[in-house]
């Protein structure tokens, strides 16, 4: 494709990483996990689940009933150390729906040097819905990360979900003074990019006013249906835009390519959950046609 081509050529080089040899013999994770939802008779199935090394999903659970598929992503090391690799991929079939986040924060430790990464890529299918709704990602001070997200959608194909990265452990006072986060976003419909963001965060962007302002915490929603119209997309955007919002931290909505888009900028990561929590409230019942039921655990 020529956009593919076209973002290979704007993409920098990822660069070499050089250790001495007692880093390098240092044992990193190398894990994957494959997920398929398929849907019949009105009821949505997990059937297909491929794993390779510490990354799993908890049994399923319908809170709504079989309509919707509830899955919970785990990683039983806790966190994630320098050299851990690990893979995602999601298939939503046609006409299921499923909505998938995990109990706890991703925590992306400090570095000896070697960069760590992360890679989501979830397939929607035409009359698929997907609702990726994961904790935040906590970037300690001295990080070395890729992060990657990549949504492909077919035809009518609903997708609703959110990224929120934390530099840095402000709550005890810890600043992200080195390293970086590398993040790709991309947001792709029938082979056409909606949505193509590129950052490489590090002390330099944290502290700039053109960057992330000193704050913390940078979060995006992204949402996209055939429901989202421009008869709809004005009275959505009044709500988000009429949410309350903690002194010193910025919130915007827009709608960009047939994409919404909520951002959030501050230096508390409960305020980011909490904002996009109650977004996500307004928005399910227009861009996947369900009144919002969270996952239960949310409430524990």
């Amino acid at each position: 494709m020529l956009a593919e081509a076209a973002l290979r050529a704007l993409e920098p080089d990822i660069e070499e990483e050089h250790f001495p040899a007692p880093l390098a013999s240092f044992a990193s994770w190398k894990a994957s996990l494959a997920l398929a939802f398929s849907a019949s008779a009105g009821t949505t199935r997990l059937v297909r689940r491929g794993q390779h090394g510490p990354l799993l999903v908890q049994r399923p659970f319908f809170p709504e009933g079989g309509k919707v598929c509830h899955a919970y992503i785990l990683h039983p090391p806790g966190g994630i150390v320098a050299g851990d690799a690990l893979n995602l991929e999601i298939e939503v079939e046609e006409g299921a729906h499923a909505l998938v986040t995990a109990p706890a924060a991703s925590k992306i430790y400090r570095s000896d040097g070697r960069v760590s990464s992360q890679m989501q890529t979830v397939r929607v299918a035409a009359g698929g819905v997907m609702e990726w709704l994961p904790p935040e990602a906590i970037f300690f001070d001295g990080a070395r990360s890729h992060w990657k997200t990549r949504i492909e959608l077919s035809g009518n194909a609903v997708f609703m979900g959110w990224e929120i990265l934390c530099l840095g452990r402000p709550a005890c006072g810890e600043r992200f003074r080195t390293g970086f986060c590398r993040q790709h976003f991309e947001l792709w419909r029938d082979g056409r990019p909606l949505v193509l963001e590129r950052a490489r965060l590090g002390p330099g962007v944290f502290e700039a006013t053109w960057g992330l302002r000193g704050a913390s915490i940078s979060a995006a929603l992204f949402a996209t249906s055939p429901a989202l119209t421009p008869g709809s997309a004005p009275a959505l955007l009044q709500e988000l835009r009429g949410l309350p919002v903690r002194e010193g931290t910025f919130a915007s909505a827009s709608v960009v390519s047939d994409v919404l888009v909520f951002r959030f900028l501050g230096n508390a990561v409960e305020s980011a959950r909490i904002l996009f929590e109650q977004a996500w409230r307004i928005l399910r019942p227009v861009i996947a046609g369900r009144p919002a039921c969270a996952p239960r655990i949310w409430s524990t």
